[in-house]
């Protein structure tokens, strides 16, 4: 989190199983910062830590958070248990930590029983990427400045996929001549 972003209170948690989920959920922290949006990170396991668990996800909503981005492997029940215990939004990200490269924990993220919603991401980088992307749009729904970097940000994704096109296109009127 830069220094500006320390002096308000965050407005979304990230969480996850383990500290061995940080390289992956850095990827978040990263978007968060990007689009300017505080937030904290913490290591709470469900299993290994089911009171602090109880403690962060049932306390959330009065510390100020809007949203919480969840990352965990294996059977992925963190997203899941916080849930359960607030009514803010939570956004899982399947970490691929098991030789099943993170399709179990998708499918524990995604296999939740009605009345206890999780939203669920793509597996490693990506879904922790789109975590914060769908975490500002979620906090830009009350934050017009939000809205404004998210706008710009979706410019700059089509220029991007623009300037591609013509360096494609370059290159194979090059091969054709």
């Amino acid at each position: 989190m830069n220094a500006a972003q320390n002096e308000r209170k965050p407005l979304v948690g990230i969480i996850m199983g383990s500290d061995t989920d940080l390289p992956v959920m850095s990827e978040a922290a990263r978007m968060l910062d990007k689009f300017e949006i505080p937030y904290e990170v913490e290591v709470i396991s469900a299993h290994r830590s089911p009171a602090r668990t109880h403690e962060y996800a049932s306390t959330a909503m009065h510390r100020g958070l809007k949203v919480i981005i969840v990352g965990a492997g294996g059977s992925a029940h963190l997203a899941g248990v916080a849930a359960a215990l607030t009514t803010l939004p939570v956004i899982a990200v399947p970490m691929a930590t098991t030789v099943l490269n993170g399709i179990d924990s998708l499918l524990s993220s995604v296999q939740m029983p009605a009345g206890v919603p999780v939203a669920a991401m793509s597996i490693d980088k990506p879904g922790a990427i789109n975590a914060a992307i769908y975490a500002a749009e979620i906090i830009a729904t009350f934050d017009a400045a939000i809205a404004g970097r998210l706008a710009l940000y979706k410019e700059e994704l089509a220029r991007s996929v623009t300037e591609k096109s013509a360096r494609v296109r370059q290159q194979f009127a090059a091969k054709s001549s």
